[in-house]
């Protein structure tokens, strides 16, 4: 019998993440360090491309791998939710120098326009943001008396995810809060790569799996020590 073609290990981080390229936009996951796949990051990084948009719920508390790649010179825009953090390099540098654009997206409509991204729902509307700063130029609609705005959903070329196990089929259960914007970064993309802490060779009880394997492209064992996934 030949090899398992729903197999979704690969043998290393710079395979994992083939294929970027320069413009493309980057989910990736991770609330700070928590759930951040450090291991995929720094590959991005190695790969020299540019002019990337990456979406990430923390722009400057991110942790040392996305401040390695917001150093690089890789990124053109962040859509984020928390640009401000205690690490004084990387994103907020770039951003006071003019080298780097923010789009600034409250974190329940940041979670809701992935979502819609993985779901089919090209737009919705939503009473944050109406009537703000945020608001800007976007179309904006009344019901029942109520101002909302439309938001439109956020795809990703790319979404690089961090859990705790997967199998070899690239189902995937996370650990505690470090699942955060995984699941649904995974749909939303067009190639989803996955760094785990372990990877299992049964599959993974049906009842336990969060992000089923059809939306797993790649899956990355981490070879490094450290807090669980």
């Amino acid at each position: 019998m030949g090899p398992d073609v729903l197999d979704k290990e690969v043998a290393s981080a710079d395979e994992a993440i083939a294929g970027v390229r320069d413009g493309d936009v980057v989910l990736i996951s991770g609330f700070g360090p928590p759930g951040q796949p450090d291991a995929l990051i720094d590959a991005l990084v190695r790969t020299g491309v540019g002019g990337l948009t990456v979406v990430n719920n923390n722009a400057n508390a991110g942790g040392e791998s996305i401040t390695r790649l917001f150093e690089s010179g890789a990124v053109a825009k962040v859509v984020c939710s928390f640009p401000r953090g205690l690490n004084p390099r990387g994103f907020e540098e770039l951003y006071r120098q003019g080298r780097i654009e923010l789009e600034l997206v409250p974190q329940g409509t940041l979670a809701e326009r992935i979502r819609a991204a993985g779901a089919g729902v090209e737009g919705f509307y939503t009473r944050t943001g109406y009537g703000t700063e945020l608001q800007g130029d976007k179309e904006t609609k009344e019901f029942d008396g109520k101002g909302y705005v439309l938001e439109r959903a956020l795809h990703g070329d790319v979404a690089l995810v961090r859990a705790s196990t997967g199998d070899r089929w690239g189902n995937l259960v996370y650990s505690k809060t470090a699942r955060n914007f995984g699941p649904i970064m995974a749909m939303a993309a067009a190639i989803t790569a996955v760094e785990v802490t372990r990877i299992v060779d049964a599959p993974l009880d049906p009842e336990a799996v969060v992000t089923p394997g059809i939306y797993v492209d790649r899956l990355l064992q981490r070879r490094t020590s450290g807090d669980p996934a």
